[in-house]
C-alpha cells in the first residue's frame, strides 16, 4: 500500500478541522479544553484508504500561540493541505504556517478555500485567484487548488477523488530508521505507547530501536499502522510503536527513536540559516530552535558577526545532546514569533580552528563533501571514520567511500572505513622503526603494533610493515616481525631476556602484558615464552597473572617458614614487617604456602603441621 502524508495549515477558524472530518469522519477535537474553547490544540492524526492507497492526515492548530504545535507535525509533511476561508482570505498564521513550511522544505501543496457555500462562483473564482497567486510567493508546487464547503457533499468527494491521484510522497528512504515521537501514553495490558511518522527506514516487529535521548535499547512488542496491526511499518506510516521494557514517563515528545549505532548528541551543532524578511538572528541570543517534533531552548553563535544577519552560518548550543543529521531543517523562534529556518550542516561537533570550521560549513553548503572531507583530514591528522558519514554527510558506506577515494594523497582504509592523510604514514613508520631500532629482539605482529598506535588501521600499518619488509629492516615469520640483523637463536634470547627481567624484579614482579609491552613481544609470544620457562622449572606460576624467577620464590618460601618457627605461624601482619609488599603480593604468596604439606592454614594464619 502507498502512504502519503497530508497536513493542515492555516488560520484559527478557517475550518481545517472540519474539512477533515468532512473527508474521513473523523473529530480531532477530541479534549475536554478543545470542545469548551471550540479550537484544534494539539495535533490530531486520522487517515482514508482507497484501492491500496493511503492517505494520513495531521490537522493542526491555527491560534498563533499553539504554533510549536503546527511544527511539531509540520515536519513529516509530504503536502500541505492549504485551508482558507473565502470570507477571511489570507490571515496571520496562514503567512506564518505558510513560511514555516517553505523554511522546512515542504514543496508539495493543495489549495482548498473553504466556506464556498456563503459566496457566489463568480467571487469563488477570484477569491481562489487571489489567494493562488499569493501562495506562489512561498515556492509550492500547487497540485491543484478548488473551493469546497462541508456542506456540500459533491465538492468534498471531489477533493477526495483529486487527493487519491496525488503523487506526492517526497520521503526518500535514508541510511537508517528515524523516528520523532510526537505522543506517548501507556494503556493498561499493553504498556508504553508511542506515536509518529516512520523516516528514513521500515521497521518491524520484535526488532531492537534505540532512544536516543535516554541511550536506552528497547524492543518492539507490536506495531499498529491507522489502528491495524502490522508486521512492518514502512517510511511516511503514521505508526504507534508499543514499546517493551519502559514506562510511558521517561519518554517525551520529541525524543528521538533510532537504530544503534548510528546517532550521537551533541551540544553544540552547526547550521546555514536565512532569516524571514525584515527580520534578523542576534548573536548569542537565547532562542527556540525546533528539530523534527522537539522544541528545544538554545543560544545562536553566528559566525560572522558579532550583532545580526539575515543569513549565514552559525552555531546551535544548548544545554542538552541534539541528534541531528546532515540536512536536517529546523525552525527558529523567539517568543511567540518565528525568526528564521535552518539547514542542519555539521551535526558532530569536532574540535577545529574557527578558520577550518568556516571552510568546512562552506563546503558542505554547497554539498562538496570530498573538500568536506579535506578540511575535517586537517584537523583530524590520525585518521576519520567514515562510518559516521551516516550521520555527518546523509551517505551510506558505500557512498562515503566513493567520496573518500576522489581525494588525492589519502589512504583509504575500505575494511574499517577510515580516511588517514598519507603523510600521517610516516608517523607509523617512525614508530615501528623506533620500537625495533631500541630493542633488537622486539617481536610483534600487526595488531601488537595496533594496540599501540590505536588510532591506526590494521591496513594502514600493513603498508607500513611492507615497506620496511622491502627495506630489508625487518623480516617475517609468519605474522610476527623481527629486526633482520638479529641471526642468533630468537626464541632462547627472547626467553634469557624474559627471566633476566623476572629475576630483576624479583618477588614484586610486573603484569605479564606489562612485560610484553616493555620488552616489544607480541602477546601470544610472550605467554609461549612464559610457558616454555615454566616448562623448564626456571620460573613460577603463582597466579593467573603473577610469574615469579624460581630462586627469588625458594628464598621466599624459606622466609616465611623461618618467620612460623619464630613466631609459631605466618600472616599477612607479620609477612610484612619482613616483606613490606602490597596486599596483592602477600596474600599471593602465603596462599602459594598452602602448596607444602607440612603448612596447615587456620584462619588467616599459617602453621606446622605438627605430627
Amino acid at each position: 500500500m502507498s502512504n502519503l502524508i497530508i497536513g493542515t495549515c492555516g488560520h484559527i477558524d478557517h475550518g481545517k478541522t472540519a474539512l477533515i472530518k468532512a473527508l474521513n469522519g473523523f473529530e480531532g477535537d477530541t479534549t475536554k479544553e478543545e470542545q469548551e474553547r471550540g479550537i484544534t490544540i494539539d495535533l490530531s492524526f486520522s487517515n482514508i484508504t482507497k484501492d491500496g492507497k493511503n492517505i494520513a492526515f495531521i490537522d493542526v492548530p491555527g491560534h498563533e500561540k499553539l504554533v510549536k504545535n503546527m511544527i511539531a507535525g509540520a515536519f513529516s509533511f509530504d503536502c500541505v493541505l492549504i485551508v482558507v476561508s473565502v470570507i477571511d482570505g489570507i490571515k496571520p498564521q496562514t503567512i506564518e504556517h505558510l513560511e514555516i513550511l517553505n523554511l522546512l522544505g515542504v514543496k508539495n501543496a493543495v489549495l482548498v478555500v473553504t466556506k464556498k457555500d456563503l459566496v457566489d462562483e463568480r467571487e469563488l473564482a477570484c477569491k481562489l485567484l487571489e489567494i493562488e497567486e499569493f501562495t506562489c510567493k512561498y515556492n509550492f508546487d500547487l497540485k491543484f487548488s478548488m473551493g469546497v464547503s462541508i456542506f456540500d457533499e459533491s465538492s468534498i468527494e471531489a477533493l477526495k477523488a483529486k487527493l487519491f491521484s496525488l503523487e506526492a510522497n517526497s520521503k526518500k528512504e535514508e541510511n537508517f530508521f528515524r523516528y520523532y515521537v510526537d505522543r506517548v501514553f501507556s494503556i493498561k495490558g499493553a504498556g508504553t505507547i508511542v506515536t509518529g511518522t516512520i523516516l528514513g527506514k521500515s521497521i518491524a516487529e520484535n526488532e531492537k530501536i534505540f532512544i536516543c535521548d535516554i541511550q536506552k535499547e528497547i524492543k518492539i512488542k507490536n506495531l499498529q499502522v491507522h489502528d491495524e496491526d502490522v508486521q512492518v511499518a514502512n517510511i511516511s506510516n503514521r505508526t504507534a510503536i508499543n514499546l517493551s521494557g519502559i514506562d510511558a514517563k521517561d519518554i517525551k515528545r520529541g525524543f528521538l527513536i533510532s537504530k544503534k549505532g548510528y546517532l550521537r548528541g551533541f551540544k553544540t551543532i552547526d547550521i546555514s540559516f536565512c532569516a524571514l524578511k525584515d527580520k534578523f538572528l542576534y548573536h548569542n541570543r537565547d532562542y527556540s530552535i525546533y528539530l523534527g517534533s522537539r522544541k528545544i531552548d538554545a543560544k545562536i553563535l553566528l559566525y560572522n558577526s558579532e550583532e545580526s544577519l539575515t543569513k549565514g552560518f552559525a552555531s546551535i548550543s544548548a544545554d542538552e545532546n541534539i541528534f541531528s543529521v546532515y540536512g536536517d531543517k529546523i525552525i527558529i523562534r523567539d517568543a511567540n514569533s518565528t525568526v528564521a529556518g535552518g539547514v542542519v550542516l555539521n551535526p558532530v561537533s569536532d574540535p577545529m580552528k574557527k578558520s577550518q570550521k568556516l571552510q568546512l560549513l562552506e563546503a558542505l553548503h554547497v554539498k562538496n563533501i570530498p573538500k568536506a572531507y579535506r578540511v575535517l583530514l586537517d584537523a583530524h591528522k590520525k585518521g576519520l571514520g567514515l562510518i559516521s558519514s551516516a550521520q555527518r554527510f546523509a551517505l551510506s558506506h558505500q557512498e562515503a567511500l566513493a567520496n573518500a577515494k576522489e581525494l588525492v594523497g589519502c589512504f583509504v582504509d575500505e575494511r574499517e572505513l577510515v580516511i588517514y592523510p598519507i603523510s600521517t604514514k610516516e608517523i607509523i613508520y617512525n614508530n615501528i622503526k623506533n620500537i625495533y631500532t631500541k630493542n633488537q629482539f622486539a617481536l610483534l605482529s600487526n595488531a601488537s603494533i595496533k594496540l599501540r598506535l590505536k588510532w591506526a588501521s590494521e591496513g594502514f600499518i600493513e603498508i607500513v610493515l611492507r615497506e620496511l619488509l622491502d627495506e630489508r629492516f625487518l623480516v617475517k615469520d609468519g605474522n610476527l616481525y623481527q629486526n633482520a640483523d638479529i641471526k642468533d637463536d630468537f626464541k632462547n634470547s627472547i626467553e634469557q631476556i624474559v627471566l633476566k627481567r623476572l629475576e630483576e624484579e624479583g618477588i614484586s614482579p610486573t603484569a605479564p602484558y606489562n612485560i610484553y609491552d616493555d620488552l616489544d613481544l607480541d602477546r601470544i609470544i610472550g605467554d609461549n615464552t612464559l610457558k616454555s620457562l615454566c616448562s623448564k622449572g626456571q620460573i613460577i606460576r603463582i597466579q593467573h597473572n603473577l610469574f615469579i624467577d624460581s630462586k627469588s620464590l625458594s628464598k621466599l618460601v624459606f622466609d616465611m617458614k623461618s618467620i612460623i618457627k619464630k613466631d609459631g605461624y605466618v600472616d599477612i601482619s607479620n609477612f610484612k614487617e619482613l616483606y613490606p609488599l602490597s596486599r596483592k603480593y602477600l596474600v599471593a604468596y602465603l596462599d602459594y604456602l598452602d602448596n607444602f604439606s607440612e603448612i596447615k592454614k587456620i584462619g588467616d594464619k599459617r602453621v606446622f603441621l605438627h605430627k
